[in-house]
This record gives C-alpha cells, structure tokens and sequence, in this order.
C-alpha cells in the first residue's frame, strides 16, 4: 500500500508533463507572434501570458503611446476568446461598466441589459482616469467572476481577464487605484521605451492594427481553461513554499508587507511561469521570475526596492 501512494504522485506528474509537452508548440508560438506585434518586450509579453494561465489579472502602467494598447489587443486576439474594451473617462459610471436595469414597457417589467463586463477579456483602457467609485465596480467582477445588481447576481463568462492599462499618476485627470483594487490584479508591468532598432522597425512596417487583424487564433476557449486547470497541478515543494514564506516574512519588515492573497498569488505565478517554461515542477527560479511583477504594487515599494528585497532572501 505505501508503495502504491508513492507511485500515485509520480504517475500524476509524468502524466502531466506528457500534457503539457502537447501544449508547448502553441505556447511558443503565441509568443512568438505576440512579440511580431510588440517589438523588443519579450519579457513583458511572457509575464502577460503567465497571468492569462494563472487566471489573474493584468496591469500595465507607462506613458500613453508606449504601445499597452496594442499588445492587449493582441493578446485578446491570439487568445481566441471574446473581447470587450472600454476607454474609461472621468465622467464613466459604475452601470457604463457593468449595465443596468431597464424597465420595458411592452411586458412591464425590468430587464437587465449587460454592460461590456461581460466578456471572456476585458481591456479596461486608462483605467485611472475614471473615479474611484467607477474602479470599484470592477472589484466584485476580478475576485469572483460575477457581479450584483439590484440584489441580483450574474455570473461573467469564463475564462474572464481583465486587461487595465493606467497613465502615471502625475498626469493631470488621473486617480491613483484603490490598494483593494490594486491588490485584485496578478501583476503590474511596465513596457517603456522601445529600443532604437525596434522603434526604426515601427516606423517602416504596417500599422499595428492591421497586423493583429492578420493573426490567426492560437487557441480557443476550452484549451485555455484547461490549462489554467493545470497550472494548478503543477508540483510546489515543501521548499519553495518555504522560500515563498521567507520573501513574504522579509516583505513585512518594518513595513506593510505581502498580504495572505499575495502570497497565494506569488504561488500561483510561479507554477505559471513553470508551465510555459514546460515543467510539471516549480522552482525558486520561477518565484524569482515573477516576483517583482507581483509585489511590487502590492508593497508600495518600487521595481528597483522589490528587486533589492529579492535578492536579501537567500534560497534555502
């Protein structure tokens, strides 16, 4: 019988490897025309795709025209699932984003009519520029896949990803996020400038919505569940847990550090990052390869400090 338990989990790991050794020529290839599209970001664009397979959401922070448009208009479309975007402005309300009820006058009653919520991707454009009410509408939909209205509940499509981009703070007509709000997105990234070659590349080739058009879907609704299901298979070792904890432990030195969702959340990026990199396993490597993008706006310390507080925490 003990023979039989130990052999349980290696079958179950073996088995999963095999599955994700079938998955890993698309994986390769999303990237691959992601980055046809968003030159010189292959990074960033590796990050995005691990909060996709993570089931998590995304936020990108830069200047306008720094091109976080475009690679999430990609990245909806490469995906193959339903895409909604609303362009937030300072004057949007809470039923812009989520509908309202409308009372129809031919059979007396009040029907719901579904706002752009309801999607499978979201692109949630500038989304500082709306009021901190009209963000807060948001918050029910990221942590729980439904939203309320008038007491009654509704459920989202599935998978559901919300994509938000947001201008810097020191531009005029922003709001800076809830931390609750903030705390609901996987990760925060950041594109930047692109380097001279790629920029040279943009002014020479076709505009950047053309050549999304031209993509062809990588996957489709169900792949992407299933393997947002088996990022949660992936083995984590009593070891990188352990690792996980002490960045935690260090993060709460002397200051509001991770909270309990961020740590489940840094767990849940790593094994992410470990499927695309096409390992059933997760290693410190993984954790370290996401961890900036996942605690920094959580801790309210810069990437440069999150890097700095990485480094102080030895691997055990």
């Amino acid at each position: 019988m003990k023979q039989d338990k130990k052999s349980e989990p290696v079958h179950d790991q073996a088995q999963l490897q095999s599955e994700l050794q079938r998955y890993a020529p698309r994986i390769q290839q999303f990237l691959e025309q992601v980055n046809q599209i968003v030159l010189d970001k292959q990074q960033q664009t590796k990050l995005a795709l691990v909060c996709l397979l993570a089931g998590g959401h995304v936020l990108f922070e830069d200047l306008p025209g720094l091109g976080k448009t475009t690679l999430s208009s990609s990245l909806a479309h490469l995906a193959g699932l339903k895409f909604q975007r609303i362009q937030f402005t300072n004057d949007m309300l809470a039923s812009d984003v989520i509908g309202v009820n409308m009372f129809n006058q031919k059979e007396h009653q009040f029907e719901f009519k579904q706002g752009p919520i309801f999607t499978q991707i979201l692109l949630a454009d500038e989304i500082n520029r709306c009021s901190p009410k009209t963000q807060s509408a948001l918050l029910e939909a990221m942590e729980e896949g439904n939203v309320t209205v008038d007491g009654v509940r509704y459920e989202l499509p599935q998978p559901f990803w919300v994509i938000a981009t947001q201008n810097p703070l020191f531009q005029s007509g922003t709001y800076a996020l809830p931390e609750s709000q903030l705390d609901r997105f996987l990760m925060r990234l950041s594109l930047g400038y692109p380097s001279r070659y790629a920029e040279k590349l943009l002014l020479q080739q076709s505009s950047r919505q053309s050549l999304i058009a031209s993509l062809q879907h990588v996957f489709s609704e169900d792949e992407i569940l299933e393997l947002q299901q088996q990022v949660h298979r992936l083995y984590v070792s009593d070891a990188v847990q352990d690792y996980i904890l002490d960045l935690a432990e260090a993060s709460r030195k002397n200051r509001h550090g991770l909270s309990t969702r961020g740590v489940l959340a840094l767990k849940k990026a790593a094994q992410a990052h470990a499927l695309i990199e096409q390992r059933s396993f997760v290693t410190p490597d993984d954790v370290q390869a996401v961890f900036v993008a996942v605690v920094a706006h959580r801790i309210g310390l810069s990437e440069g400090e999150t890097q700095q507080l990485l480094q102080q925490v030895q691997v055990s």
